[in-house]
Parts: C-alpha cells; sequence; structure tokens
C-alpha cells in the first residue's frame, strides 16, 4: 500500500527500483526553487552547531519570527515540523466538547486528535468553500475547529474576513497555514495579526514547505502566551536540532529567494493546470492557491502511479489518506518547467494521448 504522506522516496524507489535521489518527486509539494543558497551557506559555516545543544527556548528564530511579523516573541513556539506541534494542538483541542474538521483532511490532524481521544466531527468542503456560515452555526465556545488555509489537497483559499468569522464565535480556532508563504503579501490571507486580538486563535505555519527544507523538519505556532507555556512544559527538552534553527534564521532573511518564488509560482501553476487539461480523462478538481494542483481521474489512479514509477521514475501523490477522494484523484506539485515535461510525457503515454509540453510549459524561474 502506498504511504500516508508525499515524499516517502525509499517506498517509491523500491518500486522504481532506483535510487531514491533518482526520482523526480511531484508528491510533496516542495518548492522547486529550494533549498535557498543562503541557506546551504549557513549550515555549511553552523555545522560546529552539532557539537552543543541546542538553545532549548530557539532564541534566535523565535527573535527572527517576530521581528518579520510584528508580534511578541512570547506569542512564538518552535517546533520539529508542524507535526509535533499538531500533537500539542490535539491535545488541547481534546479538552473541548467537540472538534471541528472539514473534510477532505490533512490526515495528520486525525493523528493528533486520535491520541487525546477527542471528539471529531466533520464538515464536507463543498458546504464550506464559498460560505462559513454552515461550520459558523454549528461552533460554541466550548468547541474547536481545525482548518487549513490554503486548504490541502485542494488549494482553495478562504479570505480572512471568512476565517474571521469562525474566530468570532468563540471556539477555538486552528488555522493550519503551511501553504501560505506561497501568496505573495498583497494577496495572502493569513490570520497572524488577529492572535493579538483573539485568545481562541491559534496559527500553525511550516518552514519546511516554502524554503525545501523539510529534511530538517521545521515548523512554528502563533497564539496567547499562556497556552505556549502551556505546551512547553508537555514537550521534549530538545525538540528542534540545532541545523534547523541555523537554516531558519538565514531563510526568513532571504527577502530574494521569496520574491523568486512569488513570480515564479502562479504562472507555472496555470501552465501545468492547462496542460493537464489536454488530457481527456483527467480534470482539475479544484483551482488552486498553493503549490500544489489537485487532480480528479476516470479510474484508478493507482497503475498510473506505479506506471510512473516503474517507467519514468516519477512520484505522484495518490490520495488514499483521503477517504473522501479515495483512489481516484492523485495531487502534482507545481515545479520547474522541464520536470513538467517529463510528467506530462509519461501521463501522455499512460493514456495514450498525444500533447506538446515544451508549447505549453514556458515558464521558467529567472
Amino acid at each position: 500500500m502506498p504511504p500516508r504522506h508525499g515524499g516517502n522516496l525509499v517506498w517509491a524507489a523500491a518500486i522504481a527500483r532506483c535510487a531514491p535521489e533518482e526520482l523526480l518527486d511531484f508528491s510533496a509539494s516542495l518548492n522547486p526553487l529550494g533549498p535557498p543558497a543562503s541557506v546551504v551557506a549557513a549550515l555549511h559555516h553552523g555545522l560546529g552547531a552539532i557539537r552543543d545543544y541546542p538553545d532549548p527556548t530557539c532564541t534566535a528564530l523565535v527573535q527572527a519570527l517576530a521581528a518579520t511579523y510584528t508580534l511578541a516573541p512570547d506569542m512564538l513556539l518552535v517546533g520539529n515540523g508542524a507535526a509535533e506541534l499538531l500533537t500539542w494542538i490535539g491535545r488541547d483541542c481534546a479538552a473541548c466538547s467537540r472538534v471541528y474538521l472539514v473534510t477532505p483532511y490533512f490526515q495528520d490532524y486525525g493523528r493528533a486528535l486520535r491520541a487525546f481521544d477527542a471528539s471529531v466531527d466533520t464538515v464536507p468542503l463543498d458546504q464550506v468553500r464559498h460560505d462559513v456560515q454552515t461550520l459558523a452555526a454549528k461552533l460554541h465556545p466550548e468547541d474547536a475547529v481545525i482548518l487549513n488555509n490554503p486548504h490541502n489537497p485542494t488549494g482553495h483559499l478562504w479570505s480572512r474576513s471568512a476565517v474571521q468569522a469562525l474566530v468570532a464565535t468563540g471556539a477555538t480556532v486552528v488555522v493550519d497555514e503551511a501553504f501560505m508563504d506561497f501568496l505573495p503579501p498583497a494577496t495572502s490571507q493569513t490570520v497572524l495579526p488577529y492572535v493579538k486580538e483573539y485568545p481562541n486563535l491559534i496559527v500553525l505555519r511550516s518552514l519546511t514547505k516554502f524554503y525545501s527544507l523539510a529534511g530538517l523538519r521545521l515548523g512554528y505556532v502563533v497564539s496567547q502566551p499562556e497556552r505556549l507555556r502551556r505546551w512547553q512544559q508537555w514537550r521534549d527538552p530538545w525538540s528542534v536540532n540545532a541545523l534547523a534553527l541555523v537554516a531558519g534564521v538565514a531563510a526568513l532573511g532571504d527577502r530574494p529567494f521569496q520574491e523568486q518564488t512569488w513570480q515564479w509560482l502562479a504562472p507555472a501553476r496555470e501552465t501545468l493546470q492547462r496542460a493537464l487539461g489536454q488530457i481527456p480523462t483527467l480534470r482539475i478538481a479544484s483551482p488552486s492557491h498553493g503549490n500544489f494542483l489537485l487532480v480528479a481521474a476516470e479510474a484508478s489512479v493507482l497503475p498510473l502511479q506505479r506506471y510512473l514509477l516503474e517507467q519514468h521514475r516519477l512520484l505522484i501523490r495518490d490520495c488514499l489518506s483521503f477517504p473522501e477522494l479515495g483512489e481516484r484523484y492523485f495531487r502534482v506539485a507545481v515545479r520547474q518547467p522541464s520536470d513538467h515535461e517529463q510528467l506530462l510525457r509519461g501521463l501522455g503515454q499512460y493514456f495514450g494521448v498525444s500533447i506538446s509540453p515544451s508549447q505549453l510549459l514556458n515558464v521558467k524561474a529567472e
């Protein structure tokens, strides 16, 4: 069976009969422009830090995050990836009467909530895609809701005001903004500024996707200091390693890399979407504001996934971990034009259609 998460290159390489580094990975939604050169240089310079225990309070990175988002340092907690912080979110939410999730949802939400026997209810995305009032009407101050924005795996984006309507109910609202960095400031719908005003708001962020640092594991959460002090008492004393801290500080300061990503993503996503539309048996399931596309197929995509691995050394993300989607959907990351050409060549051969990716995929990262 395919793994629960994307990016499992060891599993995929066993099927493709190659080394993991020989695979072209479309299953993990990581920025193909990274890691930034500034981060690589900082890691080389900071290798000596592995000799000592890391700073348990992540002071330098917390200060960099506080300066970047104009937040008080005690409103920030850095974690060993967003996954670690989801565990403490799950523990907090389990104390609520009921936790609402919008389906399909990232399965680590379920993992964290099940670990603490939370009472969970679900609301289909189609009911709240354009109007969150259906969900807001269900919420009471003793409830909680976890929402990822942009939504994974569809890429749907809720407005800042829509999220605020949920927060205004008094329920504990967790907003997973793991992919929000991919939106430039002019179009970002982050609710980070609202944390100062609403003690019931928790914003979860990742530094691994935008900066391609998944192997280092690095994320952070923004909430009221009292909540974060409680979480600090629950966790391991050195959950974030020294090199991850070095990388995070360097990444936040790399404005040229951020600008390059914002200029690259939208046209690259549009041209990939247009190219995939040339295959009659596939359709884009939802307009995406993330660095990925959700694709619907007329039949199971599991044979397609195996074919692309065995014949082209390409890995796509099946959606078996999203029960509402199942085996007739797959997700692909937006990558560089040359990578897209390889993907489209493989898809074209599998479905027996002729496509011209070189004419469609002419967006390059300068």
